[in-house]
Order: C-alpha cells, then structure tokens, then sequence
C-alpha cells in the first residue's frame, strides 16, 4: 500500500469545553491532509485553478477515540481506495503510535467551478493519484 502520510499540529484553538479536540476540527484536518496529498494537482493559474478543481461528493467519520491536544503532531495517514473517471475515494486515519483516534471515508469528485459541472478527470490527475492507490 502507498500511503501518503502528514503530520498536523494540533492547535490550542481547536479543544473544545469537554478538553478533547472538536467534532467539527476533523474535516479541517482531513482537508489539510488533501491539499498537501494533492499539491502537484493545483494549477497555479487562478482560471485554471476553477476549471480542473475537486470537491467533497461524501464524507464519513468514525470517532474511535479522544483526541487531546498535545505538542507533538497526529499523524494522519490517507490512501486512494477507489477511482472512478469523474472521481475517488480515500480512506484515512488519524493516529500516533499507540492510538487510532478517527477513520474517514471521503468521496472526492473533479469538477470544473468555470462551468459549474462534474468532469472527467484526466490522465496526470489519474496517474498521480494511483501513486496512493491501495
């Protein structure tokens, strides 16, 4: 398996009342972890940019454990589970070295803002996902 694998820092912000990371602070994680994944993906023109983009079609969590807030970064681990011509699936972990703390299933469409519709993704967008193909 080829996973891609990025440290996050947790921040103090993101602790809620009951000492533990937000519900809702996940998903920022997750996105953090996509847009280092797929950096190579975004076209540095702007207008390209909103031609050749991709959006969340679904998101699942599954919350296994408490995260707390700790100095040392959580390791989130992301990998292709599924690939499709218009789009993908990842599965991902958030964890250190002796607790799983979320698993995630994310359903990823390529889309083109300019035209406001789903498209086909293309053949470099393909081959660098399959680089993190499970």
């Amino acid at each position: 398996m080829n996973a891609f694998t990025f440290q996050c820092q947790i921040r103090w912000s993101d602790m809620d009342a009951n000492g533990h990371v937000n519900n809702s602070v996940y998903s920022r994680y997750l996105e953090e972890t996509r847009m280092n994944m797929f950096a190579d993906l975004v076209p540095k023109d702007p207008e390209e940019r909103l031609a050749a983009n991709f959006v969340v079609s679904e998101q699942s969590m599954k919350f296994v454990r408490p995260l707390v807030y700790s100095t040392t970064p959580v390791t989130i681990t992301a990998r292709v589970t599924g690939m499709k011509a218009v789009s993908f699936s990842l599965d991902c972990e958030i964890h250190d070295d002796e607790t799983t703390y979320i698993k995630a299933s994310t359903l990823m469409v390529a889309f083109d803002s300019k035209a406001a519709r789903v498209r086909r993704m293309t053949d470099t967008e393909r081959h660098s996902l399959e680089r993190f193909m499970n």
